[in-house]
């Protein structure tokens, strides 16, 4: 199969993450020569689909970005700090408080490591406990390989840690944008680094309207009236899927985290907002209804 093709995982693990939506999400995708994702977290639709003539990632974890680019440029030496390493209780611990991350290249590999290593690779360091699962987790022997074909992917690839509204208004004409912003109603506090305040999710509402006529956006949320309010200038199609924030040896033998978050896959309620036809749905761009969100 072709480079530009082959579809591969993300090397991350990623709280809320769209890997389970695959199969929903890539047939909705229309053509395109340039792609961004403002949010790219574990990136899993990027990996997934097409490589398109110019692909831009980004995400405010600026941890996040610079591993990526160091699995972009600086492979080798980002595996030769990570060799050797076992997924164990007393190397994550290690990394986590220990390990001396005073390059970017260690930076990197702290940061990957912890992310394999902890549930559902949440990276919020005061609630990213050990999470790794033999049977569920990938071996620490097969994260070069993996890592190769990440590298190969990426190499063309612009990465940025910037606001998601300078990216958004800074895409060229005719871009496609798939945008996976932080749930409007989860506990952001518990999962991610970077988190999103109502008037964040108000202020990306206003973007993309700005943008409507630039760009093509497919934009997934959780279902809420809140979100269907703010959007309802858009296409909209409520969908389900099944997905899981992790699934360890110990969670499989019914053992939860204390914050509530549970073993089995739980029924994902979403939300698939565009500014172009989904499925047989007419394509439906006006003035937003709820007028009191776009005054200001």
């Amino acid at each position: 199969m072709k480079e530009r093709t082959k579809a591969i995982n993300s090397p991350f693990r990623y709280p809320g993450g769209k890997f389970y939506a695959r199969k929903q999400i890539l047939p909705l995708i229309p053509k395109h020569s340039v792609y961004c994702e403002p949010f790219a977290g574990g990136a899993s639709i990027f990996f997934a689909k097409e490589l398109a003539d110019k692909n831009y990632l980004n995400d405010l974890d600026k941890e996040l970005i610079n591993c990526y680019r160091q699995i972009k440029n600086n492979l080798p030496s980002l595996l030769k700090e990570i060799s050797g390493f076992a997924a164990t209780p007393e190397n994550h611990q290690y990394f986590k408080f220990s390990y001396d991350a005073n390059t970017n290249i260690k930076k990197a590999a702290r940061w990957f490591y912890l992310n394999r290593t902890s549930f559902s690779g949440i990276m919020k360091m005061s609630n990213n406990g050990w999470g790794y699962g033999e049977k569920y987790s990938m071996p620490p022997e097969r994260w070069p390989a993996m890592l190769e074909n990440v590298s190969k992917r990426i190499k063309n690839v612009t990465f940025s840690s910037l606001d998601f509204e300078e990216v958004i208004e800074d895409l060229p004409k005719g871009t496609f944008a798939f945008i996976d912003p932080p749930y409007y109603n989860a506990r952001q506090d518990k999962l991610y680094t970077c988190s999103f305040k109502k008037d964040d999710h108000i202020r990306l509402s206003k973007c993309l309207y700005r943008a409507r006529k630039k760009i093509t956006f497919l934009l997934t949320y959780d279902n809420s009236d809140e979100i269907s309010e703010m959007y309802d200038w858009c296409n909209s199609s409520a969908t389900t899927w099944n997905y899981t924030l992790a699934r360890t040896d110990d969670q499989i033998r019914g053992l939860n985290l204390s914050d509530g978050f549970k073993s089995n896959r739980s029924l994902g309620k979403e939300l698939f907002l565009s500014n172009y036809t989904l499925y047989n749905i007419p394509k439906k761009i006006g003035v937003p209804r709820a007028q009191e969100i776009f005054q200001n």
